[in-house]
């Protein structure tokens, strides 16, 4: 049990797509150190060629919420939550309607239950301090790229500011949707399939697709449209040998050289408009985060440009990258630590929640 002057814990739920999560961390004031008590994550996996609804997603948000939280206390040693922790966090928004509601009713029933106060966070704030809690960034450029979210940040004047963003879906969608033309499984997540795949090709054949970057900003709906235009004719091309026709070697192409194709053509546009981000703010720090950030060709990639310019990049697991509690519960108690609070009757979710619109008052 925690001391009034010692370590602050707080638990975060996480439940914005498809991943529900649960951790408990520790602060502790006179040392400045963090601590991960505990972090636990169920997914929601729909069959291949398919997408997850937001009605299915809630539900098994729902069903497994209590299982995720027994769980959760049990690993950080918590037995008296209204007396060893500080705050419920709970992800507000940005994500899907469902699946956020159905968490922010169990936060504020663990709220009411143990008689304690609520924290909203912002999402992508909370993967943002994450990533520098685990690397030790210090205030580097944010690449924050995920399923729901394409995103270059850097921060000025306790506010996150986004310097460039997609301008119409999320690279980690259009990898999705490509993920469900070639029918490939959900399981664990498509996009790493796509990426396994894609280490498969060896860079045999890197296939014309559109290269949509504009200043800062950029743009993945025609791209993964052209990939799909491609996929077509690699169906095709695959009945014509069925059927005993002949297709030229040189006019061939592979779902393996698709995978290649598009992870070099998106994720060398991210490369450009970070870059981009750096020199305009004078930073030669990267940090990577969002479930697309665990993908190891785009932190190689990511990688070779920092270098070039004398810089780093930092970057997490998939325990810390993907959609976790842990990163609620951290974001949730150092706004916690300054006082922040969300009163129950505010304590409502939001799907549209930009990275910008929160005042960062724990940075200096």
């Amino acid at each position: 049990m925690a001391k009034p002057n010692g370590p602050l814990l707080a638990i975060g739920c996480e439940g914005s797509a498809n991943k529900l999560g649960i951790g408990i961390i520790s602060h502790d004031p006179s040392t400045g150190k963090t601590a991960v008590l505990a972090n636990i994550r169920h997914t929601f996996v729909s069959p291949p060629g398919t997408g997850f609804l937001p009605k299915d997603t809630a539900r098994h948000h729902r069903a497994f919420f209590a299982r995720l939280a027994k769980s959760a206390l049990a690993d950080a040693g918590v037995s008296d939550p209204s007396a060893q922790l500080c705050c419920v966090c709970y992800t507000k928004g940005p994500g899907m309607g469902a699946p956020l509601q159905s968490v922010a009713v169990a936060a504020r029933t663990l709220a009411l239950m143990w008689d304690l106060p609520l924290v909203g966070v912002n999402h992508c704030v909370g993967h943002i301090e994450m990533g520098r809690e685990i690397t030790g960034a210090g205030n580097p450029v944010v690449l924050y790229v995920s399923g729901g979210n394409t995103q270059v940040i850097a921060y000025a004047e306790r506010r996150y500011r986004i310097f460039g963003e997609t301008l119409d879906i999320a690279v980690g969608n259009c990898l999705d949707r490509f993920a469900r033309t070639l029918e490939i499984s959900n399981d664990p997540a498509p996009g790493y399939n796509i990426e396994l795949l894609a280490r498969r090709s060896g860079g045999r054949v890197l296939l014309d697709l559109p290269y949509a970057v504009k200043g800062m900003d950029c743009s993945f709906s025609g791209i993964l449209s052209a990939a799909e235009l491609l996929a077509a004719q690699m169906k095709e091309q695959e009945a014509k040998i069925a059927r005993g026709e002949e297709v030229r070697e040189e006019d061939r192409f592979t779902p393996e050289d698709l995978c290649f194709s598009l992870q070099e053509t998106v994720f060398a546009m991210l490369v450009e408009i970070t870059e981009r981000a750096m020199a305009h703010v004078g930073s030669n720090q990267v940090l990577i985060v969002g479930g697309v950030g665990c993908n190891e060709r785009l932190q190689e990639m990511m990688g070779q440009m920092a270098k070039e310019r004398g810089g780093s990049v930092y970057a997490t697991d998939e325990r810390f990258c993907i959609d976790n509690g842990i990163m609620i519960a951290h974001a949730g108690l150092l706004a916690y630590e300054t006082g922040f609070r969300t009163p129950l009757e505010e304590s409502t979710c939001t799907q549209r929640f930009r990275t910008d619109e929160v005042y960062v008052k724990w940075r200096d």
